[in-house]
């Protein structure tokens, strides 16, 4: 590894998206930048599609071989306020971030404006404000398939920054033992991980991931109540269904000994900020390094077809 710098402070944002409000949910991401900039954060996670919500408890009317209009103007409202990469949006957040002098990494439903397909995605935004990176989820789970499209192309990015390689995965896709292995890879330092799974066992997955990779893992959460629902859907019933909070956070930081640095938080909005240690990485892969000397690549031969 090269050198680099010997910290890095981070910041985990867990909050509330204007549920399906895209231009009120980009002007709450911008004052929590600024607000986590206040504590001179080189690095910000968002979570997993928070603009502008994560869909919870929603059928767009899909039934398998039929589907309602009522679901199609319930999809359409989510399409609406979905971001084109690059865009005007996109734009706004990237001077967000260059303000704030960090990274700014944000989990976003994204709006293909050529084949209307919709995107599961995380932006990656330097501290100069460029839209550096960009992962699509390559595997949406379950009916998420059902209005997001599989990511089809060079998706599986990391950036290179002073203070390590940063990259990651999206919710689900973390159960992947091939797509982790490629970030490893690529010599991953700080995995992110934004995600919709508030269960206490996906704390296993990012404590195991931590020790499988030898890196750090920011896990990133919303919170939401089912108030905060706006009552603008055909196909509402599915929402009232749902456990109370509709999603309760969970958001962490882990090290690469597979410890909480910072959380997990439960329950509310808060940000999480922890000052990152980076020398623990090479003295974490003194005896465990998964894509190095425990890789044995004269017995597994691993290739992955993209970049």
């Amino acid at each position: 590894m090269k050198d680099l710098k010997s910290t890095c402070k981070v910041a985990v944002v867990q909050a509330s998206p204007v549920l399906f409000n895209k231009e009120a949910t980009i002007d709450k991401v911008i004052d929590l930048i600024k607000e986590a900039s206040k504590e001179n954060v080189e690095l910000m996670l968002f979570p997993e599609t928070f603009i502008p919500a994560y869909p919870r408890g929603l059928s767009f009317g899909f039934i398998i071989g039929n589907r309602t209009m009522e679901g199609r103007e319930d999809y359409k409202i989510y399409y609406d306020n979905a971001i084109v990469v690059p865009s005007a949006d996109t734009k706004r957040l990237g001077d967000a971030a260059k303000e704030a002098g960090a990274y700014v990494c944000i989990g976003v439903t994204e709006r293909d404006e050529v084949s209307c397909t919709l995107y599961c995605t995380l932006l990656y935004f330097s501290p100069e404000g460029e839209l550096v990176a960009k992962h699509r989820k390559i595997k949406p789970t379950g009916s998420e398939r059902l209005i997001w499209g599989d990511a089809h192309s060079d998706y599986l990015q990391t950036v290179s920054t002073d203070f390590g390689t940063v990259g990651g995965l999206i919710c689900w896709e973390n159960y992947m033992p091939l797509a982790r292995m490629a970030l490893y890879q690529k010599g991953v330092t700080l995995y992110l991980a934004p995600t919709a799974d508030n269960r206490e066992e996906w704390h296993h997955t990012i404590r195991h991931i931590a020790l499988e990779g030898r890196c750090y893992v920011l896990s990133c959460n919303q919170y939401v109540t089912k108030e905060m629902v706006p009552n603008v859907f055909n196909g509402q019933d599915g929402i009232n269904t749902l456990p109370e909070p509709y999603c309760q956070g969970g958001s962490a930081i882990i090290d690469p000994y597979g410890k909480y640095v910072a959380g997990p938080v439960w329950g509310k909005e808060a940000i999480l900020y922890a000052e990152l240690d980076m020398s623990a990485i090479p003295m974490s892969r003194m005896d465990f390094d998964s894509a190095g000397h425990y890789a044995r690549p004269d017995i597994f031969d691993f290739k992955v077809n993209i970049k």
